[in-house]
């Protein structure tokens, strides 16, 4: 096995443009989070991404005995506490029965003591559409003015006609197909990935999440929400977890997002379990005020990469944004 690839700062240092983007680009997170109660019609502020909220569940990660030796010191307890979030990765809260199948698992992993280990926001689609940095916050700036109707349907449409080139390498079309194929699918019978990669230590890696012996048939003619509820409450969930290292740029780069990592095999570090009956109330202010920022992870477990650097503002603007908004929302 090839030594791995360390990490460096450079993955994640942006260019004085990008700097100035990202500064429009928080302000319309801003303005779009404080109009959020009235884009999706409901009481409160939600996310700018993701803001919808299946269920809030609380789970275990059990790690495997059989993790590779020189990974054990990520990895020194037997277990760890899990808080996991399900949502639908649209900006706006769609009521109807019909989600389009874009999916999040996000978890946060705590101590025994309850202090925050690593946050880990996942989603069923392993890849990425944009890698220039410069793109994405363009197109996710003229997404947020359009739904707060600041920039007309052309004007996205401009934006988004800049990204479709970088969907046509085999990787994105290949996922793009299976997706559909999944499309009518169960939520917990898919695959989830982190997508960009994150910091193990010095190493680089990618997640992966794989659910165990789940009917991807499950609830078919429920929606969504009512059908994890109604699989949580009454089964236990289990899923492996992988990683992958990254070794070399080639095969494993850290700035294309589109493209998925070869010549780097999937090691089980163990496993996820969701017992029944472990669903919290959704709809209490601490539920909703959750955070899965992966910057706020201990610095060992940070995510690396210019596209993942942008995480860190965003989510602090899009949760400070809320709080304002949603501050009295625990006394009503």
């Amino acid at each position: 096995m090839p030594n791995p690839l360390k990490y460096n700062k450079k993955f994640d240092k942006l260019t004085d443009e990008e700097k100035e983007l990202l500064e429009i680009n928080k302000q319309s997170i801003a303005d779009f989070v404080e109009q959020s109660p009235s884009v999706s019609d409901v009481n409160y502020a939600t996310r700018n991404a993701h803001a919808k909220t299946y269920a809030i569940a609380k789970g275990e990660f059990l790690i495997d005995k059989n993790v590779p030796e020189e990974l054990q010191q990520f990895f020194d307890k037997e277990k760890y506490d899990l808080m996991i979030r399900f949502s639908n990765a649209h900006l706006k809260i769609n009521k109807t029965k019909k989600d389009v199948p874009a999916y999040g698992f996000s978890v946060k992993i705590k101590d025994e003591t309850g202090d925050l280990i690593a946050n880990y926001p996942l989603v069923n689609f392993p890849l990425f559409p944009i890698n220039s940095v410069s793109v994405f916050l363009k197109l996710f700036t003229s997404i947020n003015r359009f739904f707060i109707k600041k920039w007309s349907s052309f004007s996205l449409m401009m934006q988004i006609v800049k990204v479709i080139p970088s969907t046509f390498t085999g990787s994105f079309l290949k996922n793009m197909v299976k997706l559909w194929s999944k499309r009518n699918d169960f939520l917990l019978s898919f695959d989830y990935h982190s997508v960009g990669a994150y910091r193990l230590g010095e190493n680089m890696i990618k997640i992966k999440i794989s659910p165990k012996s789940v009917n991807k048939n499950f609830g078919k003619k429920l929606k969504v929400k009512d059908a994890l509820e109604n699989y949580l409450n009454t089964n236990d969930f289990t899923a492996d977890v992988f990683i992958q290292i990254c070794y070399n740029l080639q095969d494993q780069p850290i700035n294309r997002l589109n493209v998925e990592w070869k010549n780097s095999p999937f090691i089980k570090i163990g496993e996820i379990k969701i017992n029944k009956n472990s669903l919290l109330d959704l709809h209490t202010c601490e539920n909703e005020m959750l955070s899965f920022n992966p910057f706020e992870s201990k610095p060992f477990f940070h995510p690396v990469g210019k596209i993942q650097k942008l995480r860190d503002e965003a989510y602090k603007v899009s949760l400070q944004t809320r709080m304002k908004i949603n501050k009295l929302l625990k006394y009503r």
